[in-house]
């Protein structure tokens, strides 16, 4: 007897199945004939051939030119439908919040940065997060009500149990108890949260260094210092979302940092974070050491230090690599994880030369040795995580066709 519509295994379920993997395929190699789909996928012609049309009916496909040199049916490309559905995502730290809106292929669209400077906010968050938004989909030229889903990314977490944000309270205006209700009235689409490093580690796993892998750990160090823990394929957030929160590790080589919370500091990132890189560079007697924010000043000294090759360059080099990997050294122990990616501007401006330096301390301060490579989503790291957060769930929604 014939099970009822929409039961794993009837034609309904089966076409969708199809129709997903076509829409998948599309998006990893672009415009493809009705032949290479069906190749692809293991159908028929006449079967690829009503998937298309289902899915061009749909709006989900559209047919774009011809493949050069054949004539013939054959020779018709097609494409996912950018327009199908755009979703979107924020970075947000203490002085700006970065806004981008992409197209359902991934195709970043419109891009807005908004300046939050000063302890006190001028306005609530929410309408930060709003006009942020609304500058994004002002310049991909839709409406608010065109983004399917929003992720935001901001420094610590959100604890699911009181829905209040820790780990950060470097950030002004975000602690209020009442904030992500007033977030939820204020959006019209759906909203998720999540660690801005998490989203590094999101980025760099579909896009970038950690493709392929189930297991790594990324290390942060730019605003400040943090990891990401994916394990098993998933990302590891902790009972309260402070799972990676390293910056406050106790660790060798630095005085013990009582009050964490108050100081919003550790050990960790007091011995390696990036302030600490123009602080050895004049500890080390370097000239031109440069000023500004902590971050670019850090990222500066390393990557010159990594290209000049001079003896003050090598030295604070081999110093700072000796105290990331101690910090390192004690994640390694407890997660042994495959991979390590290094990842932020005070980490990727190194290069290989950072990299292998670490690499060889690591080795003598742990027992595991996983493989360390640099990060390679170096372009907004964060926004482009949150934006492949909200584009996956996205697509899992306006994609299945068995609705």
């Amino acid at each position: 007897m014939a099970g009822t519509a929409g039961t794993p295994g009837t034609p309904r379920v089966l076409r969708a199945m199809n129709d997903r993997a076509a829409l998948d395929l599309l998006l990893e190699h672009g415009p493809l004939s009705r032949t290479r789909i069906g190749k692809l996928t293991g159908l028929s012609k006449p079967t690829a051939s009503q998937l298309l049309a289902r899915l061009e009916a749909a709006g989900l496909v559209l047919a774009t030119g011809r493949a050069e040199g054949r004539p013939g049916p054959n020779a018709q490309l097609y494409e996912v439908n950018p327009r199908a559905a755009h979703a979107a995502g924020l970075d947000v730290t203490p002085g700006r919040i970065r806004a981008a809106v992409a197209d359902i292929t991934g195709r970043a669209v419109g891009r807005y940065e908004l300046a939050t400077p000063g302890r006190r906010p001028a306005q609530p968050v929410a309408q930060q997060v709003t006009d942020a938004l609304d500058g994004a989909v002002k310049a991909a030229g839709l409406a608010r009500s065109d983004v399917h889903r929003l992720v935001i990314g901001t420094p610590g977490a959100f604890d699911p149990g009181t829905g209040r944000l820790r780990y950060a309270s470097h950030l002004p205006g975000w602690h209020s108890p009442t904030l992500l209700d007033e977030l939820a009235a204020a959006l019209p689409m759906p909203v998720e949260y999540e660690n801005d490093v998490n989203l590094v580690a999101l980025a760099e796993q579909r896009l970038g260094a950690a493709r392929g892998h189930e297991d790594f750990v990324l290390l942060w160090n730019q605003e400040g210092l943090g990891a990401a823990l994916v394990l098993g394929g998933r990302l590891h957030r902790g009972f309260t979302g402070g799972a990676g929160e390293v910056g406050f590790l106790p660790v060798p080589g630095t005085p013990l940092v009582r009050g964490v919370r108050k100081a919003n500091s550790g050990g960790y990132q007091e011995l390696a974070g990036s302030q600490a890189v123009p602080q050895l560079a004049r500890e080390l007697g370097m000239s031109d050491v440069p000023s500004g924010p902590n971050e670019e000043a850090a990222a500066a000294l390393v990557a010159r230090a990594a290209a000049e090759e001079t003896v003050l360059g090598r030295l604070l080099l081999q110093t700072y690599a000796t105290r990331l990997a101690t910090g390192l050294a004690s994640l390694v122990s407890v997660l042994d994880p495959e991979l390590v990616v290094l990842s932020g501007a005070s980490l990727t401006s190194g290069g290989e030369v950072l990299r292998a330096l670490i690499e060889d301390e690591l080795q003598e301060l742990a027992a595991s040795r996983p493989r360390l490579v640099v990060g390679e989503v170096t372009d907004q790291p964060v926004l482009r995580g949150a934006l492949e957060r909200a584009l996956t769930v996205t697509r899992d929604e306006v994609f299945d066709t068995s609705r």
